[in-house]
């Protein structure tokens, strides 16, 4: 099966791609702006002509794009997240290689939803943010282009790789440098936020099997469980081998705050909590409803939140 991977050095595009060099039926061509791509190409600025005659000669059977964005202003995630995906249908259609398309979408594009209810598929998105408006754009382009396609809404990925700006990378950073300063305690907020995390490998999984699948439409792909961000710390805590307090500053600003999980630190000394830490526009809780993964993938999560956690905190704790 040949198989052309967008945005193979990306967070999620790397496992994939892992993933996929581990089959010995795929033949792989690694597509992306880097120079250790196979071929280079930009999406966002690239016309879907060029990108017709590269898949005419390569003549992949399957498409599978992990390019895109996560920061950035509404302009630049528009570009990276819809335009990008708008070349990718377009340059599909007019091909004669008729290749399945599996794009990965996220679960920003749901946006906030009731606590303690599971999102299913046929939930009404209602993003609250540029970057849930601008991947709930390409997933409509996807699923309206006539394509044989399939939609991958990832929730919160976690485990080796994680962003060092993300929610987990803050902390695992602001825990790894209380205890290089000796500090016994760590004063965070934001830790009431409570977010549905799935191992990038087990997301490497999803994508190699809905590659395989002839399952159309739009996926949940998570845990199925919401985790409160102060119990993962405490899990991490735990991982780390963290011996001191832990105190949650989600109330009114107070005591000196250490780390504020979601956003960039200002002076560490005076920063106050802020009111929504979380920076996905989903509000305080996020969990997906995955028996739709189960059912037509075969799949099923794997790896736990801890051993996720753990690979995060191996890779803080080496970072100078």
């Amino acid at each position: 099966m040949r198989v052309l991977l967008i945005g193979a050095n990306g967070y999620l595009g790397r496992f994939v791609a892992d993933r996929l060099l581990a089959d010995p039926a795929v033949q792989l061509t690694a597509l992306g702006r880097g120079d250790d791509a196979d071929v280079r190409f930009d999406l966002a600025s690239g016309s879907p002509g060029a990108l017709t005659r590269f898949l005419d000669a390569v003549h992949p059977g399957v498409v599978i794009n992990c390019a895109g964005a996560t920061r950035g202003g509404a302009r630049d995630l528009t570009r990276h997240n819809t335009v990008a995906v708008a070349t990718v249908c377009e340059a599909l259609r007019r091909s004669g290689c008729g290749a399945r398309l599996v794009q990965l979408g996220c679960g920003a594009e749901y946006g906030p939803s009731q606590p303690g209810s599971s999102t299913a598929e046929d939930a009404v998105p209602r993003p609250g943010g540029p970057y849930g408006v601008s991947k709930l754009a390409a997933t409509e382009l996807v699923l309206g282009s006539g394509l044989d396609a399939v939609v991958l809404r990832v929730f919160s990925p976690a485990g080796p790789g994680t962003p060092a700006g993300s929610p987990l990378g803050r902390l695992a950073e602001a825990m790894r440098r209380a205890m290089q300063s000796g500090d016994g305690e760590l004063k965070l907020s934001g830790l009431g936020f409570q977010r549905d995390f799935i191992d990038v490998r087990d997301v490497a999984r999803a994508v190699h099997a809905a590659s395989l699948s002839a399952a159309q439409g739009v996926i949940n792909i998570g845990s199925g469980r919401a985790v409160r961000l102060r119990d993962a710390a405490a899990v991490l805590a735990r991982v780390a081998g963290y011996g001191g307090a832990l105190h949650e500053l989600d109330g009114p600003p107070g005591p000196v705050v250490r780390a504020t999980i979601g956003h960039p630190r200002t002076d560490p000394d005076h920063a106050a909590p802020v009111a929504y830490p979380y920076p996905d526009g989903c509000g305080s809780w996020q969990q997906a409803d995955v028996r739709t993964a189960r059912d037509r993938l075969g799949w099923r999560p794997r790896i736990n939140l801890e051993e996720s956690l753990a690979d995060i905190w191996m890779e803080a704790a080496c970072r100078i």
